[in-house]
């Protein structure tokens, strides 16, 4: 009895992550009809559920989802997966919008939709996980990766080839890598999981009609690989947010005023003038042979229309046809382009130019010379700028890791800035998201150090504010229960939240020194709303959301 009880507590002490998973549409939650494949709704119930590596069996606890902009919050029963090889499981819930979309179809409108649901929820999950149709997917994923700005937490959009009813799909495995990538590494970007490989979503571009590696990133490295074993993570290239900035959402892209043209053998120049007239035109991706060549035309009619529209304040991007390759100009017509006033794209796809520019164009205050300069600059990892330094993980085992680690606790406990930066030179980037034997990453030891300076310097290095130590701590957390009032404003300013986790413990704090518990957003409004909920789940006045009944 005694062994039974034990085995019964043990997957207590397991941690969470906690992951909101957005059903958009597509491929992976239809259902067969008389009219042929359809979308179809209770893609948690009938779906996941069912299938072991989705549900634990466990409880299906309600998780709290803010479904509106008046930030109204609804119950929707979660699943969680076994342990993973991390001993880690993973708690979600599948949040679905009222129109299920058809991926060919989605527009800047439903991108809007899918930034503003994961806005509205920021604070409340660790990761999210969108599910969407692959026709258009890289368009969304480019597009998010500007929209979402200051970026914390994982975005993985995935979606399969075949349904995941269907008794051979590649949805399961698709979905699941997502999930377990999401809930277990803080990779603060926007994501692309396909086959076992997870891509930065501006990078990636669909190759395969059907088969099921649908996608490919070709000028960028995957992020993260999936094996049998476990998933290796390239974490010299995950960009973290290196501003201290909160998180926000710019949702108006000027999608109606760009275009792409694709250049062919023959084309006249007329044809793009057309294209270039067109009412209200403020940007077009122009897809060129090779390197980023175009026929100049004859006496130059081609590339003395390009100049005039761009005179006009139409910015004009040159991006290749090719699958991989940059746009560079070595050859005369591509130099003629660029001294037209063309800026290269680089080795940027279509889908992120195209997005970059509605995104850039649709700025407060942008002018055709800014939306021209920043689209040669990398603001997402859209492009290969080859003058940013590239860190790697150092050669070497453990020992030369725990002492570089052990080093800089001491000198962040000393509140030497010098020394700090003294053992961050060179290739040890790595250290900044490693943990201790507690868990506890630089950022931590540094939210309870006594120089504010050094916990600046984490911050704009790239340090989460989002990690939780062994205890499931933040450091905000752990600033505000040392009562540092600095640490706690500069945190918060750089996006750092309270775990959902964390705020029951933060609360009672509260009740003793509610000035730096205030500035860590716990207040007395807070927390009469979380004394009212208790009181109505005392009632038993707990409601679940419609359409979404427990397994």
């Amino acid at each position: 009895m005694a062994m039974e009880a034990e085995a019964h507590q043990l997957p207590s002490s397991i941690p969470e992550s906690h992951v909101l998973i957005i059903m958009t549409g597509g491929t992976i939650c239809m259902q067969r009809s008389p009219s042929g494949f359809v979308p179809a709704r209770g893609f948690q119930e009938n779906c996941l559920a069912r299938l072991p590596t989705f549900n634990d069996g466990s409880r299906p606890l309600p998780m709290e989802v803010v479904v509106n902009e008046a930030g109204e919050r609804k119950k929707y029963p979660s699943l969680r997966t076994p342990p993973s090889a991390y001993d880690r499981r993973v708690r979600y819930t599948v949040f679905e919008f009222e129109e299920l979309l058809d991926s060919s179809s989605i527009d800047a409108k439903g991108w809007a939709e899918i930034a503003r649901t994961i806005s509205y929820n920021y604070t409340l999950f660790d990761a999210f996980v969108v599910l969407h149709g692959t026709d258009s997917l890289a368009y969304t994923c480019s597009a998010l990766s500007f929209m979402l700005q200051n970026l914390g937490k994982p975005v993985i959009l995935t979606g399969s080839q075949a349904p995941m009813l269907e008794l051979q799909n590649d949805a399961a495995d698709n979905l699941l890598g997502s999930l377990v990538v999401a809930g277990h590494f803080m990779i603060p970007e926007v994501c692309l999981y396909f086959n076992y490989k997870l891509f930065r979503g501006n990078r990636a571009t669909k190759v395969a009609a059907s088969d099921f590696a649908a996608f490919d990133s070709p000028n960028c490295p995957p992020l993260a690989v999936t094996t049998s074993m476990r998933t290796q993570v390239a974490w010299d290239l995950v960009r973290r947010p290196t501003k201290l900035e909160h998180f926000s959402i710019q949702t108006n892209l000027d999608t109606n005023h760009v275009a792409c043209l694709r250049i062919f053998p023959g084309i006249k120049p007329e044809m793009v003038d057309a294209v270039l007239k067109l009412e209200g035109l403020r940007g077009l991706v122009l897809e060129t042979f090779g390197a980023g060549n175009a026929p100049g035309g004859q006496d130059n009619a081609m590339t003395k229309v390009l100049a005039n529209a761009i005179r006009r304040g139409i910015v004009i991007v040159n991006v290749t046809q090719c699958l991989s390759g940059s746009v560079s100009p070595v050859y005369a017509p591509g130099m003629t382009l660029s001294r037209a006033g063309v800026v290269a794209g680089q080795d940027m796809t279509t889908e992120a130019a195209l997005t970059k520019l509605s995104y850039l164009l649709a700025l407060p205050g942008a002018t055709p010379e800014s939306v021209a300069r920043d689209m040669s600059v990398s603001l997402r990892g859209e492009l290969t700028q080859h003058s940013q330094p590239m860190f790697r993980h150092p050669e070497g085992g453990l020992p030369e890791q725990a002492k570089i680690l052990t080093a800089l606790g001491y000198a962040i406990a000393q509140g030497d800035l010098e020394k700090v930066k003294d053992i961050m030179k060179g290739e040890n980037s790595w250290v900044l998201n490693d943990t201790d034997y507690s868990g506890n990453t630089p950022l931590h030891i540094a939210a309870t150090s006594p120089s504010v300076e050094i916990l600046r310097y984490f911050l704009l290095q790239g340090a989460s504010v989002h990690l939780r130590n062994s205890a499931g701590r933040t450091p905000l957390f752990l600033a505000a229960n040392a009562g540092l009032t600095e640490h706690v404003v500069l945190l918060r300013k750089s996006g750092a939240h309270l775990h959902a986790d964390e705020r029951a413990v933060a609360e009672m704090q509260a009740r003793q020194r509610p000035g730096v518990w205030a500035l860590a957003g716990v207040g007395p409004k807070t927390m009469k709303e979380r004394d009212l909920a208790e009181e109505e789940a005392a009632k038993g006045d707990v409601t679940i959301a419609a359409g979404s009944a427990p397994a």
